[in-house]
């Protein structure tokens, strides 16, 4: 029955992640940074495109959009991180190993 439980429990944590991977591929990834220029604020988002550093203006209308989805990325990543942890447990009492 134990071992019932821990199978759905997989299941469901498999699922899961797939959601949550889905998800990421769709926000932006990187930080945002404020330009100061003649008493203006310019607004990029910054992120890493292999060894290269990219910067993309980011406009005063759009600044809490890419902000908000930058955090719900932020927090995916850390529920992706706890989900793969319990993966791996969920893994070794079902192989036996626990």
């Amino acid at each position: 029955m134990i071992l019932s439980t821990v199978l759905q429990e997989k299941k469901r944590i498999d699922y899961m992640l797939t959601k949550y991977q889905e998800t990421l591929s769709e926000l932006p990834k990187g930080t945002i940074s404020e330009k100061q220029v003649k008493g203006n604020t310019y607004y990029y988002l910054k992120y890493r495109d292999g060894k290269k550093v990219v910067s993309k203006y980011v406009g005063k209308n759009e600044i809490e959009t890419v902000r908000q989805q930058i955090n719900k990325r932020r927090h995916i990543e850390a529920m992706i991180k706890s989900l793969l942890e319990e993966q791996r447990l969920a893994t070794k009492i079902l192989e036996g190993n626990l």
